[in-house]
């Protein structure tokens, strides 16, 4: 089911974590979210690679890049992504993250700040509590993705991550099995390290730190109809980072890379070219 990259792979604390890099010219890191592996970055690599030489990872316990380790938490996925950078030989890059992949690029800059020439943070929170609030429609939505016919489930899952209008005339069938090549999973099954993964997230807060970033380039993009990283997350991330610009795309659900990937990949070539216009110094890595 995997889209075919050619990967690399090293050890770090107790991980085996799986990579691909694709394109030539200024480093970027992208950082997927739960249950969503480094294919679910394909829309995104195919525009950019042309330009930019983009990096993108299994995080630890999905996919590849196993076992998960004893205690997953966001400091480590971050911590993960920066022995990446370094097994490339990359001084610095761009960072990229979706969902949970916000988060730990949030903590990766917050760490290394030095080595992060520019933020762009996709439907996502400054802190986990967003994501794991108990609401009834987040709890309902939820279920609906764990019990039922495995095409029940499926249908479920498209309901959460993406908008109505989207399903309104939509075959689902096979919207599932085209979003499955990306996710690298049937849309039926959770993987096994998603409530770890879920976990982790819950336990991250970046906004005790988020004005610490204050002069670097960082764009925030919400979509309208999410319900798991809702734009008033991504106004008060954004607000939170003195500098940030937030764009909201309307139409749009928690898919919005997979679907609206036009739309996102003209935000992020815009966000990356004048990031590095900015530092013209910079080293391509």
């Amino acid at each position: 089911m995997s889209l075919a990259y050619r990967r690399q792979s090293t050890s770090h604390r107790g991980c085996t974590l799986s990579w691909f890099v694709e394109g030539d010219g200024p480093p970027v890191v992208m950082i997927q979210g739960v249950g969503i592996g480094a294919t679910g970055w394909r829309p995104q690599v195919e525009e950019l690679a042309s330009r930019f030489r983009c990096l993108c990872l299994d995080n630890r316990g999905f996919g590849a890049s196993q076992p998960p380790g004893d205690a997953l938490t966001v400091e480590l996925m971050a911590d993960d992504v920066l022995a990446l950078m370094d097994a490339q030989g990359w001084k610095s890059a761009h960072v990229m993250g979706h969902s949970l992949g916000g988060l730990v690029a949030l903590y990766l800059t917050h760490k290394a700040r030095e080595r992060v020439r520019s933020l762009a943070l996709l439907c996502t929170f400054a802190t986990g509590a967003v994501p794991t609030r108990l609401t009834p429609r987040m709890l309902l939505m939820g279920l609906r993705t764990q019990v039922g016919t495995r095409r029940m489930r499926r249908h479920a899952f498209l309901r959460m991550v993406l908008a109505p209008e989207e399903l309104a005339h939509a075959d689902k069938d096979a919207l599932a099995e085209q979003l499955a090549e990306l996710f690298d999973h049937d849309l039926a099954d959770q993987p096994p390290v998603a409530m770890r993964q879920f976990r982790a997230m819950g336990n991250a807060d970046a906004t005790p730190f988020l004005q610490g970033l204050a002069g670097l380039p960082t764009l925030v993009v919400s979509a309208t109809h999410d319900p798991i990283a809702p734009p008033t997350a991504g106004q008060a991330l954004a607000a939170g980072i003195p500098g940030a610009r937030f764009v909201e795309l309307p139409h749009a659900s928690h898919g919005v890379t997979l679907r609206f990937a036009e739309r996102v990949n003209t935000l992020l070539r815009e966000h990356l070219d004048a990031a590095e216009a900015s530092h013209p110094g910079a080293l391509s890595g």
